[in-house]
């Protein structure tokens, strides 16, 4: 094993969650480890002369527990979803700003697709009712950096403090952000992450025109199907996560427990089309490289693949041979899994959520499963830990994010 370059160490000493599987992160691990589908018919809107009619909807979620009534009514959806995380997240870390410098508290939280919900409603407003009926709380509603600006409020933190978009990679990056600011000194801790609410006719229809979802209306439990031959396309699902990371030493001397380590971090780009990906998976299989040496790890050290496969034909078989590429001879040993088979895609809330699910990995010594692998597309051909979960000796997650527009990005993550 090499040495990292990384002169300081980042630890992971919260989280928290809201996802189609459930409204906090115990209840996400049941859900996964049991291989329960959280896709279902939509049910946020009238779907039914849609072409596409599932999604992977949060259940039961009320803002109101999480924030006040009045609050919630000025917020979209995809804040409120940070604002629950966030909750979780504080009550499982004890992080309190005031009694640290809060200049050294950060967040760095991003969206994809930002407040779809709330723009839609006020472009109504605006053609119905005319100009001066518009919310004067649209703008603080609909931007990425939304999420980031409300966790300061909530929280007190004034160190630094913003949004990031880099579609389907966004709350990976961010993570990833937020681990380079402490790992430069410009924080102590940050809150990172992101969240995704864009089950919304127009977020539905613009997806489906792209061709990248899944028609599977009559089976939705079944419809994300990753490295399965007979997949379709992806299901779009709302939800996010927030962690938070800490200077070792930081969290430590406030008497915090470390519950893993972030020790790599990468980002490259295919730069070859605005929305499918490199086929070869040559840029994805170079940000895993990257990860891996920045992280002071070879491929061997890796125990568990967390996959980005959302379930689409391209998108699964190019992850796949850029895994064989980064990883070579080990590719076919190490445990791969994508989660996205039973949560969903969540959009630029996908890597946080991951990014979670590394996390409980490492801390149970359980790998979630690939559900709906019936039948293995011959061009995915590793072990994807098909329909049950897998008990094994976890030390260390490598997770993957990939974007339209090329983006690619690796977590990897380290038991303590």
């Amino acid at each position: 094993m090499a040495q990292s370059m990384y002169p300081n160490r980042v630890v992971i000493t919260g989280f928290g969650t809201i996802s189609p599987l459930g409204t906090n992160s115990a209840t996400l691990w049941k859900n996964l480890l049991a291989g329960v589908s959280g896709i279902g018919p939509i049910r946020l809107f009238d779907a039914s002369k849609m072409d596409v009619q599932i999604a992977g909807e949060v259940p039961d979620f009320d803002p109101v527990r999480f924030m006040a009534a009045k609050e919630a009514r000025r917020t979209d959806r995809f804040v409120q979803f940070a604002l629950a995380a966030v909750e979780e997240a504080l009550e499982q870390s004890n992080l309190k700003c005031e009694r640290h410098d809060p200049y050294r508290i950060g967040a760095l939280l991003g969206s994809g697709m930002g407040g779809i919900n709330t723009y839609s409603q006020e472009l109504d407003v605006l053609r119905e009712r005319g100009p001066r009926k518009v919310s004067p709380f649209l703008i603080p509603s609909i931007t990425v950096d939304v999420p980031a600006v409300r966790i300061a409020l909530r929280t007190g933190a004034r160190g630094p403090n913003l949004g990031v978009a880099s579609a389907c990679a966004t709350s990976a990056d961010a993570i990833g952000r937020a681990f380079d600011t402490i790992q430069l000194g410009y924080a102590d801790a940050m809150f990172a992450g992101g969240s995704e609410a864009a089950i919304h006719p127009v977020g539905i229809a613009a997806f489906d025109q792209m061709r990248a979802l899944s028609h599977r209306n009559a089976e939705p439990r079944t419809s994300s199907r990753p490295f399965d031959a007979n997949r379709d396309g992806f299901v779009l699902a709302e939800g996010g996560a927030v962690l938070v990371l800490e200077e070792l030493q930081f969290a430590l001397r406030r008497g915090a427990e470390p519950l893993a380590e972030l020790i790599g971090y990468a980002a490259t780009s295919d730069a070859i089309h605005i929305a499918s990906p490199e086929k070869e998976g040559i840029g994805a299989g170079q940000c895993m490289s990257l990860a891996l040496q920045r992280a002071g790890l070879n491929p061997e050290d890796i125990t568990y693949i967390n996959a980005h496969a959302t379930s689409t034909p391209a998108g699964d078989a190019a992850e796949t041979r850029a895994i064989h590429q980064a990883f070579g001879e080990r590719a076919r040993q190490v445990p791969v899994s994508s989660t996205k088979s039973m949560t969903g895609h969540l959009l630029g809330g996908a890597g946080a959520l991951e990014a979670v699910i590394g996390v409980l990995a490492l801390r149970t010594g359980w790998i979630p499963p690939t559900i709906n692998l019936t039948n293995p597309d011959p061009d995915c051909d590793l072990d994807f830990v098909p329909n049950l979960a897998r008990k094994a000796e976890l030390e260390t997650v490598l997770s993957n994010s990939l974007g339209f527009g090329g983006h690619n990005v690796t977590l990897v993550l380290r038991k303590i």
